[in-house]
């Protein structure tokens, strides 16, 4: 649900701002609004600092985290981490990019062994020049004799199929052969090597400096939090308006409405402050927050990545959380698999963090769920269970023949639910004549599956008197023609409402069926992972042998067998759990925010209510 907020427009001394804004973040609970800022250059530049520090901050909070990594026993000089940071991380690039150019010396000229630059360049000097070529080795034992006929040629080296030599002239005549000249080195190979090791021994020198920086990581945490709390302190009195020649300042602040009591406590205490408490309207930009039941509240984490819910609207999560776990099992679709995800869950829930909490519970529940519907489904690491002798009489699904229908049953309920919900709130928001329209949809598609698509799911699924053509069918689907064509404009006469009727039952027609089909992915996903594990289970067991007659191979073979069967299995399963999940992830998503979003009338809001507080208690 959405948390409902109180506004308050709030007026002060401008002398007073500074500690007033202080004492609000003391408090935790307002949230200042600071929408239509324009940031100057100063305010581009705190933006950039801000925006180098977290960088920095996560990058060395991963290299704090990663294997093999040893503290360094010292910190950077107090004050200087970031400063540090940065250098060593310029430092670090610039040594990267010098072992690749000397990488490339060594790579070009190591075969043509060892040479000195500076007695090429005495010969250069006294009209002795050498020019470099290489050509593939056929190619020069073609031509060798041709070509030292016309010049004095030294064949160098022959490796890799290629042939090197140089041609010895003056500099001014013109080589004409069937091959690649090279730049002069400007450097030999030995120097390059030198070149190399200096810039290994200065790399883990620098190395030993990062990790001095990644000692002092909460110096760069405890400064990119006051650069935060500077840059809302500018965008609030950016846009806080001002009156009376200045000397008062004017902002809008919003409280929880369960707070209020105690916001009012800090204000009324406040000296030189005059409020005004009002509720929101829906030309105001209300800020939202969420707030739902323990599992709801784990699947804002997916509803996060599209948007919020307008305020005053309703929040979707509790309605689509239940859905999108269903999905992300039907499209996993493996018991196995789901242990493994289930599993992995479970163990991120000791690292801590509540936005890793969150993916970790999501992992949990979505993995659970997708390990019993996977073995509903007969599913495990593609082996049936039902050959495992005690699963002998349990009735399984055939997903394969059965669930291509079962996924446009479930298309039809998520969007039946959707036009519900958009009904009950555009009922409350304009009044249920506005809701009519809708109504007539939502008869006509319910009725429509009651009478026909039941008997299409089972011939015994059918309900005595209402049937297709049948007196109480009729009248309903009469009933809602009448709504459908006839009162979906409130206020406009009865020529203009059938007109918008005719427009709306097109696009709700080839709207409609679009969606119902969007759901036959969930079968398709789910049927194409059950194939691959399958395939990979085949490879295993085929590329291996282990189908055929062992009982005259020796036990080494066996063995050898075996763990080469177990090789492809893991990368196989590997792969396949992957991109399944992956999918798995993406595609419920998919039809969440289109297909149900879209027929449950979602509003999306613009901002999320962030009150003010200090980020470093």
């Amino acid at each position: 649900m959405i948390v409902k907020m109180m506004k308050y427009d709030i007026v002060l001394l401008s002398a007073e701002y500074d500690r007033f804004i202080e004492t609000l973040r003391e408090t935790g609970m307002v949230d200042i609004t600071s929408s239509g800022w324009e940031p100057s250059d100063n305010d581009r530049q705190l933006l950039s600092e801000i925006d180098g520090r977290s960088k920095a901050l996560a990058a060395l909070s991963s290299l704090a985290a990663s294997k093999g990594y040893s503290p360094s026993g010292r910190k950077a000089d107090e004050g200087k981490a970031y400063e540090t940071y940065v250098a060593v991380q310029a430092g670090i690039a610039q040594v990267k990019s010098d072992m690749s150019r000397y990488g490339k010396v060594v790579d070009e000229w190591g075969p043509w062994g060892d040479f000195s630059v500076s007695d090429m360049a005495k010969l250069s000097d006294a009209g002795v020049h050498l020019r470099y070529f290489v050509t593939q080795k056929s190619t020069y034992d073609k031509n060798a004799e041709e070509w030292g006929g016309r010049y004095n040629i030294a064949l160098i080296s022959e490796e890799d199929s290629q042939a090197r030599f140089v041609v010895i002239d003056d500099g001014l005549s013109e080589v004409s052969v069937d091959a690649q000249e090279l730049k002069a080195p400007s450097m030999s190979v030995a120097d390059a090597r030198s070149g190399i090791e200096k810039c290994e021994k200065r790399l883990r020198e620098l190395d030993g400096e990062m990790a001095a920086c990644a000692d002092s990581r909460e110096e760069i945490a405890r400064e990119l939090s006051a650069l935060k709390m500077k840059m809302q302190n500018v965008r609030i009195e950016s846009t806080a308006g001002s009156a009376a020649d200045g000397m008062l300042m004017v902002m809008e602040g919003w409280v929880e409405e369960s707070n209020c009591d105690r916001m009012d406590a800090v204000l009324n205490a406040y000296p030189n402050v005059v409020y005004i408490k009002s509720k929101p309207t829906p030309e105001d930009d209300t800020p939202v927050k969420l707030k739902n039941n323990r599992f709801a509240r784990v699947f804002e984490l997916i509803g996060s990545l599209y948007a919020l819910p307008k305020y005053g609207t309703l929040d979707l999560t509790p309605f689509f959380a239940p859905f999108y776990m269903l999905f992300f099992a039907i499209c996993l679709n493996d018991a196995g698999y789901g242990l493994i995800l289930l599993l992995a869950g479970l163990l991120l829930l000791k690292k801590g963090g509540e936005k890793l909490r969150r993916a970790a519970w999501l992992t949990v529940i979505c993995g659970g769920a997708t390990a019993l519907f996977g073995f509903y489904s007969n599913a495990f690491f593609g082996l049936s269970i039902s050959s495992v002798p005690m699963f002998k009489g349990f009735h399984f699904l055939n997903f394969q023949q059965d669930f291509f229908s079962m996924s446009l049953v479930l298309g039809i309920v998520q969007i039946m639910l959707g036009m519900l919900i958009n009904i009950c709130m555009t009922t409350r928001l304009f009044g249920f004549r506005y809701a009519l329209g809708s109504l007539g949809w939502f008869l006509l598609i319910l009725s429509c599956c009651l009478a026909s698509g039941l008997s299409m799911l089972n011939g015994a699924w059918v309900i005595p008197g209402f049937t297709m053509g049948s007196p109480a069918f009729l009248a309903v689907a009469g009933l809602s023609l009448v709504l459908m064509l006839f009162f979906n404009s409130p206020g406009k006469n009865i020529f203009a409402n059938f007109g918008s009727g005719l427009w709306n039952t097109y696009n709700n027609i080839t709207g409609l069926l679009s969606d119902v089909l969007s759901y036959i992915r969930l079968f398709a996903i789910g049927l194409s992972g059950g194939v691959l594990a399958l395939v990979f289970n085949s490879l295993a067991i085929g590329i291996t042998g282990l189908d055929g007659d062992l009982s005259a191979s020796p036990w080494w073979a066996i063995v050898l067998q075996v763990v080469g069967a177990s090789v492809i299995l893991l990368i196989g399963h590997g792969i396949n759990l992957f991109m399944s999940t992956i999918s798995s992830l993406v595609h419920p998503m998919r039809l969440t925010f289109v297909e149900f979003y879209k027929n449950a009338g979602f509003e999306m809001g613009t901002r999320a209510f962030e009150p003010l507080r200090n980020d470093d208690k």
